[in-house]
């Protein structure tokens, strides 16, 4: 079952990230991890055909030349001196997808992909798709009580308009 929140809460999605939403939810049958133990790229791979006529160029392989590079620093004659990839982003570069299979919670992975998605030159919104359970871990609810205080403490700022979590 596909289950979605919206951070910081006080602020709805926007026709763009609901249409992400759309696109896991029609994919559901496919990559419900309660009845799926597909990894990240074979999630991503069911999600290509909808997520790409939404304009978003998705990662297809791990192999160097379908990764997607996304800038961060800036050299001389403004040459990109350090990039983070992502698993898909959006047309407009705005919208950053980070799916997440088994290590999500275990290795902090959801932590990594905030900061990078923060570090990202014009990214505005993240989208982490993460399984509802892995093995034990109810992963889904381990982030989002992460999200929940990290957005309810006020204490952190991030430069993001949201981030959107997605349990698959």
């Amino acid at each position: 079952m596909i289950q979605f929140q919206f951070f910081p809460r006080s602020v709805g999605i926007t026709p763009e990230i609901k249409a992400v939403v759309d696109c896991f939810i029609s994919a559901n049958g496919q990559i419900d991890s309660s009845i799926n133990n597909l990894p990240s790229n074979g999630v991503l791979l069911v999600l290509n055909e909808s997520l790409s006529r939404l304009g978003f160029k998705v990662e297809i392989s791990k192999s160097k030349e379908d990764k997607i590079p996304v800038p961060v620093l800036f050299g001389y004659n403004n040459r990109i001196d350090k990039c983070f990839n992502a698993d898909a982003i959006s047309a407009d570069g705005k919208i950053v997808i980070e799916v997440e299979a088994g290590r999500a919670t275990e290795n902090n992975q959801f932590l990594k992909d905030i900061f990078q998605a923060c570090m990202m030159f014009d990214v505005e919104y993240l989208v982490i798709a993460v399984r509802n359970t892995y093995r034990t871990h109810k992963d889904f609810e381990i982030v989002h009580t992460f999200l929940e205080t990290l957005y309810i403490s006020n204490r952190l700022h991030l430069p993001l308009k949201g981030i959107l979590l997605i349990g698959y």
